[in-house]
């Protein structure tokens, strides 16, 4: 325990219920919001239970949204999706801006060791949306390790008897790394040099 303040304590036990969010780090934030005037302690904790009311899944791609379906999928050209597994990976792809498609976020890969099959991920939407007749390409976007690269597989093996030119990013971002943390020009070149699964 770091001291006997009991509010103390549970303010930064529950910070470091956030993901990377160590103790100490957890300590450093609570030390922060303590010291932050009243009416900033507030705002910060009214923009939480905004953002947590407010933001949920589009009903189309399964990206965050305010307002359903999402403006992506509203504004965005329906001939290629790009298939990632999280939210976040929608948001390193946007500041790339040289992908003008729509997404799918997957919520997850398929794990077999973690008891996660192609039934608990999203791949019945995706396939759903081909439908429509409009697609003409799926990128497979999803991280370069062992999981991604089964469902990526996996999808692959479903939608090339449907006609649907299906595409893998290249090489450039790190086998086992996260898309969340890659930059803009490897994203951009993975992007341009996919290839066909």
């Amino acid at each position: 325990m770091r001291n006997n303040i009991e509010s103390f304590e549970k303010l930064v036990n529950n910070l470091s219920k956030l993901p990377g969010v160590g103790n100490k780090t957890a300590g450093r934030f609570a030390y922060a919001i303590i010291n932050m005037n009243e009416a900033d302690v507030k705002t910060f904790a009214e923009s939480l239970i905004e953002a947590k009311d407010k933001i949920k899944y589009c009903s189309v791609c399964g990206n965050w949204t305010e307002n359903d379906p999402c403006n992506l999928c509203k504004t965005r050209s329906e001939e290629t999706i790009c298939v990632v597994k999280e939210p976040k990976d929608v948001l390193a792809f946007e500041k790339v801006k040289d992908y003008m498609g729509t997404y799918h976020v997957l919520h997850g890969t398929i794990s077999p060791l973690n008891g996660r099959g192609p039934d608990d991920i999203r791949i019945k939407e995706l396939l759903k949306r081909l439908h429509s007749g409009q697609v003409k390409e799926v990128i497979m976007a999803t991280n370069p390790d062992v999981e991604g690269e089964a469902t990526a597989l996996y999808i692959s093996s479903l939608l090339k008897p449907l006609g649907i030119k299906v595409t893998r990013l290249a090489t450039g971002i790190a086998m086992g790394s996260d898309l969340e943390y890659a930059d803009e020009v490897t994203l951009t070149k993975a992007l341009e040099d996919r290839k066909t699964l």
